[in-house]
């Protein structure tokens, strides 16, 4: 769609007080009617609506139900507001659209007073509903009337989108990234401009290996597999690939832990030197180096062996954390918990109380096999829970995943909250703006998953960086969520570099170019 087109589309989308200056008081003599609906996938049925509903006067106002209030289903709206409102826009049936930030319509039925208010026929089966017996009653306090359009053909938006959602990744990405005036140079000179961020990590270290066997057979008198072992890879994991993660995009990285007195140790401190990472490790003789060997045969993980000690670290571990934390300049501070031993209920309000004025403040819980809980960093700049971890957090396993998330996001009085989706991508609630909307959700960029474990860490790494430099959350996101997709296209934990993010930016702005116009708006020279 070119600039010109766009203009000709959003000159339609008016705010109720500008639609009420330019229709007049009544009576009018063009009559107007007005329609309201979610409008998340504008199909056949919507159309019919809008053609009967304009065929009785002569300006036809399509109203909207904004996001923040559509609640009917999980993971909905599937279209943001903005995109949606542009549907509505191009259809020429349509004389203006509205976008209503209230949870019924009551209010801009008030400020606008269409002489007509159309109602799917639906809505009059058996009997009028008490929602619309509200926005009857105010249709006709001012005069008005409540008109139903026939129903002989009805469809449901829900119903389309469960059984084959149409892919708007890409027109979503691009109507968000216009909404908040960013651009994809901007999104370039952010990733430019991550080296020398200063970043303090602090968590647990984990030793994934991962073992490749060959499958003999199994046993005939017991459930037992029979493997040949081939060959093992060791990768530095846990809250140490988020610091090979900053460190790869070129911030100046710190890493405090505690390891055990063993060959893996000397593995992990000579994998983060070579990188040049700087590495407070604390070294506890009684307890061993975290390591998570995973056996896998012909691309069929099998069985996680886990050599693990999720004893609290000692009071004088604790106290050498706190020197660091407090010690060291940075213009971030990343907790990464994974609940080995460096984060619990009695050393989180120390560690949190050791970091200086200034620094952002970042944490992730990962609860995969532990018993974490995000809530625990109260009053973070950022948290970045994937979606069972806030399930688990507020103790709600019932909620739809967009209250879900406000209510974290209020719970854990954060400024900003990344919730991770999996392959859902993410939804982002940041501290309210009147320039901006309090939250927004990304599709996932992944194009074809090999090992979706560490993608979250790999968001962590550079939703931070890009926020330290950037300070928009809208950047972070699509940056953390670019990382993200990346590192789920390889196996094992290997550090994302500022060059691959680069790379994939370009083929995402290529595809935003290439898309055409969704089949959900070819509705438009309807006569």
């Amino acid at each position: 769609m070119t600039p010109a087109e766009q203009s000709l589309f959003e000159r339609k989308i008016k705010t109720p007080e500008q639609l009420r200056e330019l229709l007049g008081p009544a009576p009018r003599e063009r009559k107007t009617i007005m329609c309201h609906g979610t409008f998340d996938l504008v199909h056949p049925g919507h159309v019919r609506h809008l053609i009967y509903a304009k065929s009785k006067a002569s300006i036809l106002v399509a109203s909207l139900t904004c996001d923040a209030h559509i609640q009917k289903a999980n993971h909905r709206p599937f279209v943001p507001q903005e995109l949606r409102a542009m549907n509505l826009a191009a259809l020429e049936v349509v004389d203006y659209v509205v976008i209503d930030y209230n949870p019924k319509p009551l209010e801009n039925l008030r400020i606008i007073q269409p002489d007509y208010f159309a109602k799917g026929y639906e809505y009059n089966q058996g009997g009028i509903h008490p929602k619309t017996l509200e926005e009857k009653d105010v249709v006709e306090a001012y005069g008005g009337e409540l008109l139903f359009t026939p129903g002989d053909i009805v469809y449901s938006s829900s119903a389309i989108i469960e059984t084959s959602p149409p892919n708007l990744a890409y027109h979503k990405l691009s109507s968000l990234m216009d909404a908040d005036g960013v651009s994809f140079d901007d999104l370039r000179k952010v990733v430019g401009s991550l080296k020398g961020t200063r970043v303090h990590v602090v968590g647990d270290t984990i030793v994934d290996t991962y073992s490749y066997c060959t499958l003999i057979g199994g046993n005939t008198k017991t459930p037992t597999f029979s493997l040949k072992f081939d060959h093992k890879v060791d990768f530095v994991g846990g809250a140490a690939v988020v610091a090979r993660h900053m460190r790869k995009a070129n911030a100046e990285v710190t890493f405090t832990t505690v390891l055990g007195n063993d060959p893996l140790k000397d593995f992990v401190l000579a994998d983060l030197e070579a990188l040049g990472v700087h590495c407070n490790a604390v070294i506890d003789p009684t307890r061993p180096t975290t390591q998570k060997n995973l056996f896998t045969v012909g691309g069929y993980r099998l069985l996680k062996v886990d050599s693990v000690d999720n004893r609290s670290i000692s009071d004088k571990v604790s106290a050498t954390f706190v020197r660091h934390i407090s010690e060291t300049p940075a213009d971030a501070v990343v907790f990464s918990d994974f609940r080995h031993g460096v984060f619990n209920g009695s050393t989180i309000p120390q560690l949190t109380k050791a970091i200086p004025e200034g620094p952002l403040r970042i944490a992730d819980s990962q609860v995969a096999t532990r018993w974490g809980n995000i809530l625990d960093f109260q009053g973070f700049d950022l948290i970045t829970p994937n979606e069972r971890e806030a399930r688990f957090a507020l103790g709600d396993q019932d909620s739809t995943v967009r209250p879900l998330a406000l209510d974290l996001f209020r719970r854990a009085a954060c400024k900003h909250l990344i919730l991770k989706m999996g392959e859902r991508g993410i939804i982002t609630y940041r501290t309210p703006d009147p320039d901006v909307r309090s939250f927004f959700t990304i599709d996932s960029f992944a194009e074809h998953v090999v090992d979706a474990v560490g993608a979250g860490d790999a968001l962590l790494a550079y939703a931070t960086l890009a926020l330290v430099v950037s300070k928009s959350p809208l950047i972070a996101s699509i940056l953390g969520s670019v990382a993200a997709a990346m590192a789920c296209e390889r196996d094992g934990n290997n550090p994302i570099g500022p060059e691959e993010v680069l790379g994939r930016l370009d083929r995402v702005e290529k595809q935003t170019q290439m898309q055409p116009v969704p089949a959900l708006s070819t509705g438009a020279n309807l006569r």
